[in-house]
């Protein structure tokens, strides 16, 4: 069985560190401008994992923050890996990210329109590939957040075979440091046919140590609680070390 992956995030926009609360683009705080001292922070820290989030990206405009995700990955190879989501709708942008030496993607709206895209990626970049299940009271969310999509989380679940992982968010709790949704995390890992990495809520250590307790949830993302000094990633990773 794996470790617990702890994922320390940084979501880019316009070059910066940013985090939005519950996905609103009106409603931002900056946390810096150099994303790769943040990046080597987290490494010094014990990350094995970073999570970027290119938030200009997932707007449509993948060449702001492209050049920033390339160094990031070429200063972290061989010490840690890089899991990168937005805007990935398709081979072309997957194929981009993992030239610059990302070891894995996130694809969401494209892969909720259209499942085939995760296999198509998977078998013509050959980059491993997270499909990102992004919900409100279960109902997948799109292009940004600002759509329904219709799907269920439950029934979309079954449809990425090719899959290494899911990246399920729940989007009411993101950026709000309440706690995740432990019961539905739950019941998503019980059915799920791929490992889960959990998103959205984490306040607390003790909420990332209930979620490492959850069979077939093998890592969680974390960005706004860190930031905010809540916890640090050192103390994070020293609750989750050597669990499962």
């Amino acid at each position: 069985m794996t470790d617990f992956v702890v994922y320390p995030a940084i979501d880019l926009r316009g070059g910066n560190v940013v985090r939005l609360r519950q996905g609103d683009y009106a409603d931002e705080t900056v946390y810096g401008d150099d994303p790769l001292s943040v990046a080597e922070s987290f490494v010094a820290a014990g990350a094995t994992w970073v999570h970027m989030v290119d938030l200009d990206a997932a707007k449509g405009d993948a060449a702001v923050n492209r050049p920033v995700i390339a160094r990031v990955a070429s200063a972290l190879a061989g010490r840690a890996r890089l899991q990168v989501g937005g805007g990935v709708r398709g081979v072309a942008d997957a194929s981009a990210l993992a030239e610059a030496g990302v070891s894995r993607v996130v694809m969401g709206s494209a892969a909720v329109r259209e499942p085939s895209l995760v296999a198509d990626v998977t078998t013509k970049v050959g980059v491993a590939v997270a499909v990102g299940l992004d919900h409100r009271a279960g109902i997948l969310a799109t292009e940004g957040w600002t759509q329904s999509s219709g799907v269920g989380l439950a029934d979309a679940l079954g449809r990425y075979p090719t899959a290494a992982c899911a990246v399920i968010t729940d989007i009411s709790r993101d950026g709000m440091l309440s706690g995740p949704d432990i019961d539905g995390l739950s019941s998503a890992a019980r059915n799920a046919p791929m490992p889960i990495i959990a998103s959205g809520g984490v306040g607390t250590v003790d909420d990332i140590v209930a979620l490492a307790a959850i069979p077939n949830i093998d890592g969680v993302i974390t960005g706004k609680a860190i930031y905010e000094g809540r916890f640090t990633l050192a103390e994070a990773l020293r609750a989750v070390g050597g669990r499962r």
